[in-house]
């Protein structure tokens, strides 16, 4: 063999070797066939690019750190005949989550980071014992920066005070916020960063959950992360936000711990169960790509299913599962008031062009679409017959239900999820009912962009 002839040769046994390797992983790993074959390809079809993709993006690297939780390895316990929707939707999630429900707990909505922001602050400043803390995104801007303060005054009045930040969500600002804490004195870590040595580059399976407990007896979570573009008032963005009192406590400090142990190794004392602070029955239910993958999908669909009168769902991004479409058409066809309410732009416009491949075949169903005008609704909500809601981190769509470790709250309690349903349905009365007319008539252009996007939405 010439020398001119060697790097070809290298290139071609190279490519063929990484796309064997990453095609045998992809198929012995991948529960489910569409992603096997759409990796398979990709490494077949594009030379070493593709296999770089496949371990970049493919590949859960977090199974091979954490022991799997499979709570309904046990079995599935029978219920009652006859037994209701909400008892129904109930031992779904005993038999999904292993936690039981909770009773005793109180929950208030706090919209935007001008309401919930100072709440949040002043409950660190009030921190007797401890203050855990655990987000996506913590910006360094003048917002982030005061609770930065408020934390360090913790930690130096003795609080037992711990920060984890997602290891890729801290490079959405600059400087990162992990050594401003720790040069604070605030014991704070990074959830998988990003390394070279040794190399570790998780872009999936990032750690989405947005939780701050306080004392073991006041916790708060929802969808915002720390910042000022959660600032209603910039025009930049809108959300909503949670502070729960109860029971329902522990186990969000449970989650926190858990998180925190997995990144650090310091294993904490969550405090005991709080006492009873109101009505709400309650639950935590976690999910991530170290427990079964379809955990919140199946809650979900289940919640769908039982659904007797009316689903509502928000959600900034709305990327569903095919089993989802399903779901959401059969209860239309049912004759139940199905209701989405999505921005009329997020801040990911590939994300929006992907949505509208959705919307043309939900809307033929009998499924309301209403777009929210600007600023951008980060909220997530999800309804069900006005007496069962899920708050938290999870969107609709892959990354949140497959890839990520989201955090999640059923609550069980008529007046609470009555009152969480007037407010969608206040804002879906300032917003645009999207036509079946108005989402088919489409540029071809348009169209051929939005179903690229659809094509590659799985991995968005």
């Amino acid at each position: 063999m010439s020398l001119s002839a060697l790097p070809g040769t290298l290139f071609i046994v190279g490519y063929v070797a990484s796309a064997l390797a990453a095609s045998l992983h992809a198929l012995l790993t991948k529960p489910d066939p569409r992603s096997a074959i759409s990796w398979i390809a990709l490494c077949c079809l594009f030379p070493l690019g593709g296999s770089i993709l496949y371990w970049l993006f493919g590949v859960n690297r977090v199974a091979t750190h954490a022991q799997p939780k499979d709570p309904g390895a046990a079995g599935v316990k029978l219920i009652a005949p006859g037994a209701g929707p909400l008892a129904q939707l109930m031992h779904t999630g005993d038999a999904l989550s292993g936690v039981e429900c909770v009773a005793g707990n109180s929950l208030e909505p706090l919209h935007n980071g001008e309401v919930a922001f100072p709440r949040m602050l002043r409950a660190i400043a009030e921190a007797r014992n401890s203050v855990w803390l655990a987000t996506y995104i913590f910006q360094t801007d003048p917002v982030g920066r005061e609770f930065v303060a408020a934390l360090a005054a913790a930690t130096a009045r003795g609080a037992h005070v711990r920060v984890l930040v997602d290891g890729i969500g801290e490079w959405y600002d600059w400087p990162h916020v992990v050594p401003v804490l720790r040069r604070a004195g605030v014991t704070a870590a990074r959830f998988l960063p990003p390394r070279l040595l040794p190399p570790s580059l998780a872009l999936n399976c990032r750690n989405h959950r947005k939780l701050l407990v306080i004392d073991g007896t006041t916790a708060f979570t929802g969808g915002m992360n720390l910042g000022g573009r959660e600032v209603g008032g910039s025009g930049r963005m809108s959300d909503i936000h949670f502070v729960l009192h109860g029971p329902v406590v522990a186990q969000l400090g449970e989650t926190f711990a858990a998180d925190w142990r997995f990144a650090t190794g310091e294993s904490l004392q969550v405090p005991v169960a709080a006492g009873a602070a109101g009505e709400s029955v309650c639950r935590v239910v976690t999910g991530g790509p170290d427990e079964s993958p379809d955990k919140l999908l199946l809650l979900i669909l289940t919640a769908i299913a039982t659904a007797q009168r009316e689903v509502q769902i928000m959600t900034p991004y709305f990327i569903p599962p095919p089993e989802l479409i399903a779901a959401l058409q059969s209860a239309a066809l049912r004759g139940l008031e199905v209701s989405l309410l999505l921005p009329s732009h997020s801040n990911l416009r590939y994300v929006d062009w992907a949505t509208m491949h959705w919307l043309p075949a939900l809307i033929k169903r009998g499924v309301q679409v209403f777009l929210q005008q600007p600023p951008f609704s980060h909220a997530k909500l999800f309804i069900i017959d006005r007496q069962y809601a899920q708050i938290g981190s999870v969107n609709v769509d892959t990354r949140s239900l497959r890839l990520n470790f989201e955090i999640a709250v059923e609550v069980f309690c008529a007046a609470q999820c009555a009152q969480l349903a007037s407010f969608i349905s206040e804002l879906q009365q300032r917003a645009v009912r999207l036509t079946w007319a108005q989402a088919s008539r489409v540029p071809p252009l348009a169209g051929v962009r939005n179903s690229l996007c659809w094509l590659i939405s799985p991995y968005l």
